[in-house]
């Protein structure tokens, strides 16, 4: 029979340890709901609430708690994990300025959320981590920090993934609060018909007296002038009484047209965080793991021919491998490459990035050319900030459908004629200048990447 190991005041003393090496937050956020669980000699094993904590944990503490096991005890102990919620008789109190935490009961769906949008099923990489742990926060302790938040990027990239996680999340582990997710399409419609039925106090009641507001697709409210001005004052309602918010938009905040000044005040007041196209490994991780909920085998050749050709976003992947997937299904053919070559070829040569922001062209060539996007936006002539200001026009009206007026309201506000001759002077100098054509391409892929 194996010998029990009691490693309690080991964990404990390990807690006290990481909590001087990390912040309150970041301690907080990943060991809140983590407990001592067992021992063996070699072992020591923590209970964590979900796979999502476990592979944060593994991934981001696991090398670092180990060694201060070493410290501790002066040999070498190895951590693992046990997936369990805690018991009522293990959660612990929460401070009374804290929603009050309740164990989870039978609850029936939340009519507005997807049940399979969470964070379990939410992967994570260098292009989403700093908005999915924000997300994560917010869910433990919604109205406490992070308030309001706005998750911005392209489509298809994860936000209303990880929007309405947080909904999930809350629903499940705060019996006492009222979550209400709506798109802003939705938002507005309600709106028009609360003024139409003559209902208005209806629809202020609704949105007024939630805890946790979750609206999609911000950028829908631009042109709305009634619509921004109900959801103003409505953000005041909820701000003033601690309640949380969280917003998503297809493009930074600066970059919205025709919102009031105080509405576009109220967005930028809290947290701003953005999704990038994901990298190779994050392409890589999130087709692993959609295969996982599928009874079918994927060589990992294809998961890996996918993840290269495959670069604009989430929704794209999630389109090959279904397309894959019912190929096999309805011919009854095992996958291989050369059939996933076949049957993806007309996607990879359709498939157009549709999630680039100028914000993101101005980053990327201010970062080549060594200046900041500051430059690029004021009102400098010199030859250094005058050339890549150029580049950088040129490189919007390339790869975003928006118009020369509106490309020049985003670099300082010049008028579209001053557009109009940043890109025929930089289409000239490519014709004279190969080396020019050499250095667009390379900043247009960066761009198309996302990454620096």
């Amino acid at each position: 029979m194996e010998h029990a190991w009691d490693y309690s005041i080991v964990w404990k003393e390990t807690l006290n340890l990481l909590r001087g090496v990390l912040s309150e937050q970041e301690f907080r956020l990943w060991f809140f709901e983590v407990d001592y669980y067992d021992g063996s000699e070699e072992t020591l094993r923590i209970r964590v609430p979900s796979s999502f904590v476990r592979d944060q944990i593994k991934q981001r503490y696991q090398r670092l708690i180990e060694d201060k096991f070493y410290e501790l005890l002066g040999r070498k102990l190895l951590l693992d994990f046990v997936v369990e919620k805690r018991s009522l008789a293990q959660e612990r109190p929460v401070s009374s300025s804290s929603p009050q935490r309740e164990i989870p009961k039978e609850r029936p769906p939340h009519p507005q959320l997807r049940r399979d949008y969470t964070f379990e099923n939410f992967v994570i990489g260098e292009n989403n981590a700093f908005a999915a742990n924000a997300a994560l926060a917010i869910a433990k302790n919604p109205g406490t920090a992070y308030n309001p938040c706005l998750i911005y990027g392209g489509v298809g990239l994860g936000k209303t993934h990880l929007l309405q996680s947080i909904g999930n999340s809350v629903y499940g582990e705060f019996q006492n609060l009222k979550v209400v997710y709506v798109t802003a399409e939705e938002f507005t419609n309600e709106f028009i018909a609360s003024i139409q039925n003559k209902e208005t106090h209806k629809f202020k009641t609704k949105y007024r007296n939630v805890d946790v507001l979750l609206i999609d697709d911000i950028h829908f409210f631009m042109n709305k002038t009634e619509t921004q001005e109900e959801l103003f004052h409505t953000f005041n309602a909820l701000y003033d009484a601690n309640k949380q918010m969280v917003f998503t938009c297809d493009r930074p905040v600066s970059e919205l047209k025709n919102i009031s000044h105080r509405l576009r005040s109220r967005f930028e007041r809290g947290l701003n965080v953005d999704l990038q196209p994901p990298s190779f490994e994050t392409r890589y991780a999130i087709l692993k793991k959609k295969i996982e909920q599928k009874p079918i085998h994927i060589p990992d050749e294809v998961i890996t021919f996918i993840a290269e050709h495959v670069t604009t976003n989430v929704r794209d992947l999630e389109a090959a491998l279904t397309k894959l997937i019912a190929y096999a299904e309805l011919v009854h053919r095992d996958i291989t490459i050369d059939i996933a070559k076949s049957q993806l070829k007309d996607m990879f040569t359709t498939t157009k990035q549709t999630n680039i922001t100028i914000d993101l062209i101005q980053k990327v060539v201010a970062d080549y050319f060594g200046i900041t996007q500051s430059d690029l936006r004021n009102k400098k002539r010199t030859r250094t900030v005058v050339f890549p200001r150029q580049i950088a026009m040129y490189i919007a009206r390339e790869l975003t459908e928006y118009s020369t007026t509106e490309i020049g309201e985003y670099f300082g506000g010049r008028d579209h004629t001053t557009v109009m001759y940043a890109i025929q002077k930089i289409e000239s100098k490519m014709r004279t200048d190969p080396t020019l054509d050499t250095i667009i391409a390379q900043l247009i892929r960066e761009v198309q990447e996302g990454t620096k």
